[in-house]
């Protein structure tokens, strides 16, 4: 049984993209279920509005001001990050919380702020396997963190690091793949591929698709096509599939995803910490895309993790041809014993309880887990000096 807790208010800074905002809403939702107050800082981006209709009820939800910290953008970014803050006192003066958690991105950085001042246990999420900017600087005053992948931890300096994985929200492990089908309109018995970018989309992803979809037709004339192209690629891509004769579920974004992959037999994807993370719930394999833009390269590190243990296969945005997409989409359709080695990948690369793991560890305020808790999966990493591993009896004796 649960002891009961002391943490009862916890703020969740989780805005700017859909990478942070799921899974800071799973992490909500598990606090919620424990009878714990939860604000979340969101930014006032579109993608954050879509992420979260339907999903907040029972949660406050404030917004604060978000501009991405680039080349010549340094004046714009302090005065975002400073009334970013200045929000976040103004809440916290009328709703002070017990703990605040980050999840990445510069909209963490007020809250965050804002909580060390007061005192507040600080806490951050880093979903890929290369610390963000932001949480690298955050680091320095968190109480505690949490990593999806246990190579974030070597670049993080915080007092302790805890691998609990990405949180994924409840629906992606209850839906089937028949009723995910009759919801799409589409035929249970027929493979589907589902094509998705990122909560923003991928022009990248959406040519490289959309050039090979005469091809693959041709090839499979069963199988569907599921492709989310983003806001900015819809038409363009629409005519491509109408050129082509090939109809096709085709919209910018989904707040359905949870359906579209369970309904899907393999995806097309970018691969942000938190479509992995998706991926892996609900076991689809996958051809990934890296964005080769991505601060520090960490959407090809994070795929390598996942082509390294068999759950998906890579391609190079600047050198696959229609003809290589073609082509690796055909080896996973066309290779049932393939399909069931990439699921069972998957699998192991699941943490079906992350959103639970650092629930306990909010509520724990950081400590190493107690015996019988739920985060006694996750493993101590760091002690406050960077690259230096704790002992396990040091931890025994924290513990």
């Amino acid at each position: 049984m649960r002891p009961e807790s002391s943490v009862r208010r916890v703020a969740i800074a989780c805005g700017g993209t859909g990478g942070h905002v799921f899974p800071g809403l799973a992490v909500a939702q598990a606090l919620k279920a424990r009878g714990i107050e939860v604000v979340l800082f969101v930014s006032p981006k579109d993608v954050d509005r879509r992420a979260l209709h339907g999903k907040s009820a029972g949660l406050r939800v404030e917004s604060l001001p978000m501009v991405g910290l680039t080349g010549g953008n340094l004046p714009s970014f302090l005065r975002a990050l400073w009334r970013g803050y200045r929000v976040s006192q103004r809440v916290f003066a009328d709703w002070l919380p017990d703990a605040v958690l980050g999840m990445g991105g510069f909209t963490s950085a007020g809250p965050i702020l804002a909580g060390w001042r007061r005192g507040v246990f600080c806490c951050f999420h880093e979903s890929n396997s290369v610390p963000g900017r932001a949480n690298r600087w955050l680091a320095r005053i968190a109480d505690a963190g949490f990593v999806g992948f246990s190579s974030a931890s070597e670049k993080l300096r915080t007092a302790r690091v805890w691998v609990t994985g990405t949180p994924v929200r409840p629906e992606f492990r209850t839906a089937t793949r028949k009723a995910a089908c009759s919801a799409l309109g589409l035929d249970a018995g027929r493979p589907v591929l589902l094509v998705m970018g990122g909560s923003q989309g991928a022009r990248g992803v959406n040519q490289l698709v959309s050039e090979a979809v005469p091809g693959l037709a041709e090839r499979f004339p069963s199988l569907q096509f599921c492709h989310l192209t983003g806001v900015s690629d819809q038409d363009a891509v629409r005519a491509a599939y109408a050129a082509a004769g090939i109809p096709a579920l085709i919209q910018p974004f989904s707040d359905r995803m949870d359906q579209m992959m369970s309904a899907a037999t393999v995806a097309v994807s970018r691969s942000g910490a938190s479509s992995l993370a998706e991926l892996a719930a609900v076991r689809l394999p996958a051809l990934l895309v890296p964005y080769p833009n991505a601060t520090d390269n960490h959407q090809r590190l994070n795929a390598e993790v996942y082509a390294s243990a068999g759950a998906a296969r890579i391609l190079e945005q600047a050198s696959s041809s229609p003809e290589d997409l073609i082509s690796a989409v055909s080896d996973l359709l066309q290779d049932p014993e393939l399909l069931s080695s990439m699921h069972g990948a998957l699998a192991g690369l699941d943490v079906p309880d992350a959103a639970e793991r650092i629930a306990n560890g909010i509520e724990r305020r950081g400590l190493p887990p107690s015996e019988g808790s739920e985060l006694t999966a996750a493993q101590p990493l760091l002690d406050g000096r960077p690259g230096r591993r704790l002992a396990r009896e040091q931890m025994e004796e924290v513990a």
